[in-house]
């Protein structure tokens, strides 16, 4: 049997009522040469009679009814193990693609740029029920950006690569899977594992749509302080030497030692992982980038109150109308 250009995989759990949109989503795609690879985790919900219905339509699905529940990370790795295709694409199953031509342009994005070895679009946020709330697209500017610059950007902004729902890449480069000591940050950890390996290839155009709901794992995952403790893991795993140079190194670990000043004594993880930040900082650095860090700040926004000042001076003077008012209110010349 050939292997397929592409694999779709789907992990899902808990998540029938979305299915047939995912689902549906997929198997309208102008990109054939793909396989659908769905394992649910055990759901219970009536996802599985759902999922073999559509595995008789199309020979191109295949479907695992898990007889225990693995859990998030380990369904998504179960995926990847079995997946057949040149490059993978995950579609959670309370995602969707937005577009026919999705999985095709993102194919092309790799195809163009032979050095990239993942590819990532923009993406709806939508309701339960597919309302699109709002467009993610946080990486910036449609084509390359560069692997070390954007390790240091995702180490200080979070994940501005998105989802896996948002992201392809190249099979060969992911053998090692998702690592398994992470629980909300998985994704932007690969992302970053990733990144070691090559380049990134980015479109502005919103592909696919990414689902926010309180069923979500992050949800719960956030409310417990986890998306605290693996920044920082992340930047003590991929903010060092070996990835950014000395520059990068001092801003990423700068940047999470501020942030993250208000969970001291809170947790003894958090502080332990401080420690070592700091050392690669040193502390006498870490001081004077802090004190530059509070007068600056207060800098910025006395000049945002002498604008809202001149701005109020203005329009009881009656000058609402004129072209310097409306410059300050960021209107240009009709």
């Amino acid at each position: 049997m050939n292997s397929p250009r592409v694999s779709i995989l789907i992990p899902t759990f808990r998540y029938g009522r979305y299915l047939p949109e995912a689902l549906n989503s997929v198997l309208s795609q102008d990109f054939k040469d793909i396989e659908v690879l769905v394992s649910d985790d055990c759901s219970g919900d009536g996802s599985a009679e759902l999922l073999h219905h559509y595995a008789a339509r199309d020979a191109r699905i295949r479907v695992c009814i898990q007889p225990v529940n693995l859990g998030m990370v380990q369904n998504w790795n179960w995926c990847l193990a079995r997946a057949r295709g040149e490059f993978v694409q995950y579609l959670f199953g309370d995602d969707l693609l937005t577009r026919p031509d999705a999985i095709r342009k993102m194919v092309m994005m790799l195809e163009s740029h032979p050095e990239a070895v993942l590819s990532a679009c923009a993406r709806n946020v939508i309701d339960e029920q597919s309302r699109v709330l709002d467009v993610w697209s946080v990486l910036g500017k449609s084509g390359m950006h560069g692997s070390a610059e954007t390790v240091s950007r995702c180490l200080i902004k979070g994940n501005i690569i998105g989802e896996p729902t948002a992201v392809m890449f190249r099979r060969s480069a992911a053998l090692r899977g998702f690592s398994e000591t992470y629980n909300q940050l998985v994704d932007l950890e690969m992302w970053l594992h990733l990144l070691e390996r090559g380049p990134l290839v980015f479109t502005e155009e919103p592909l696919c749509g990414f689902r926010r709901h309180p069923l979500q794992r992050t949800v719960a995952n956030t409310k417990m302080g986890l998306h605290q403790r693996e920044i920082l893991h992340l930047a003590l795993d991929y903010g060092g030497p070996l990835t950014l140079d000395d520059r990068g190194v001092r801003r990423v670990a700068f940047h999470r030692l501020y942030k993250s000043r208000r969970y001291v004594g809170q947790d003894p993880e958090i502080d332990a992982a401080r420690e070592r930040l700091l050392g690669r900082i040193g502390r006498p650095v870490y001081w004077v980038r802090w004190v530059g860090k509070k007068l600056h700040n207060p800098i910025i926004e006395v000049g945002r109150w002498c604008l809202r000042l001149k701005r109020i001076l203005l329009r009881r003077n009656g000058y609402e109308q004129s072209p310097g008012f409306r410059a300050l209110r960021g209107e240009g010349q009709r």
